[in-house]
């Protein structure tokens, strides 16, 4: 049975794989306090991950090294993140004395119960959680399974890049990690946060109480909605409407005409989601949104969004209480760190 990657590594640099770019990160620890001492962000060839199966993984490489040639970092070890929606989660009872050799092998004679692939296709780890049962000789223990096939075109861009993988981690408990770094800095009585991010091809809304994620929406729709509007409404091609979008250099009817009507559609988006997440759970109500991801700082979203659905937004930035190291250019960092999130996640497993 292969493992998840388990143990961390001192001065492991996060790479976060998506469908648009890379991005790699690397925090170290002054004083207490959480340094940034490298990060790049590379965008990929369009199509070389769709729906988050890496489809070619030379083109993903290509991007790794540029973001290397641009962060510097100083270690070679890395952390990755296979996608929630490629993961299998499930808490299992089972005795509280058993030692993990001893979980393996149950978890191996009961794996048909839990896991709907065979055995030898699979990857997992698991780990016994701290809550206390009613019963003091049994424990809840959390299990964790993809196909092995997710790890491994993820471990080959690392390969490629002469790049060691240390850690396999999962996205939302690497954002878990990195929300727990700045949640602090939200007011007072915050508990119920909805993280939207909203990427290229797709929005994911991430509901979390008290530091754990709780419900998982995906919604196809993101940012090349944006793009393609801009394509129809000019005349470009696709890659010179994003190149417009990015540098401003559109007629001055772009934002009445094509952003204002895009901005209120990822409003509905959002207010649809939260909808589902009252309708399946006992909450009617959150207190706070995140807004994540390459969209995140469209102008105006934010401001938007807190008028039509009435709670109050903010913008997620990870590195609010960390230092940087004098490479970092700080007014990109800001611009980029809604989507830095799971990179940020998996830099801070070298401090486990």
């Amino acid at each position: 049975m292969l493992r998840l990657y388990r143990k961390p590594n001192k001065g492991l640099m996060g790479v976060d794989i998506s469908s648009t770019s890379v991005k790699i990160l690397e925090l170290s620890v002054k004083n207490g306090r959480y340094w940034v001492e490298s990060y790049g962000l590379s965008p990929l060839v369009d199509g070389s991950v769709v729906e988050k199966n890496i489809l070619n993984a030379e083109n993903v490489a290509d991007a790794l090294e540029r973001a290397m040639n641009i962060a510097n970092p100083q270690s070679s070890n890395a952390a990755i993140a296979v996608p929630t929606s490629m993961v299998i989660n499930k808490i299992i009872e089972m005795d509280a004395d058993m030692s993990d050799d001893e979980r393996e092998v149950q978890i191996r004679m009961d794996a048909e119960q839990y896991i709907p692939f065979p055995l030898d296709e699979v990857s997992l780890d698991f780990e016994v959680l701290p809550e206390k049962l009613a019963n003091p000789q049994r424990v809840n223990v959390l299990l964790v399974a993809t196909r092995t096939e997710n790890v491994d075109s993820r471990v080959e861009v690392l390969d490629l890049v002469g790049l060691e993988p240390k850690v396999a981690d999962v996205e939302s408990y690497a954002l878990e990690r990195s929300f727990e770094v700045f949640a602090d800095t939200l007011p007072i009585g915050v508990n119920l946060v909805g993280i939207l991010d909203i990427g290229h091809t797709m929005t994911t809304l991430s509901v979390m109480q008290n530091g754990k994620i709780i419900y998982t929406r995906e919604q196809v729709f993101g940012g090349k909605q944006l793009t393609q509007d801009v394509q129809n409404r000019y005349g470009l091609s696709f890659g010179e409407a994003g190149r417009a979008k990015k540098d401003r250099t559109l007629p001055d009817d772009y934002e009445s005409e094509v952003l204002m009507p895009f901005l209120d559609a990822v409003v509905q988006q959002a207010a649809r989601s939260l909808q589902f997440f009252f309708s399946s759970s006992q909450f009617n109500e959150i207190d706070h949104i995140l807004l994540a991801g390459g969209n995140a700082n469209i102008p105006g979203l934010q401001k938007l969004m807190q008028q039509k659905l009435g709670y109050r937004v903010t913008v997620a930035n990870p590195f609010l209480q960390m230092g940087f190291s004098p490479q970092i250019d700080l007014r990109k960092i800001e611009n980029d760190a809604p989507s830095l999130l799971v990179a940020c996640g998996l830099a801070l497993r070298s401090f486990d």
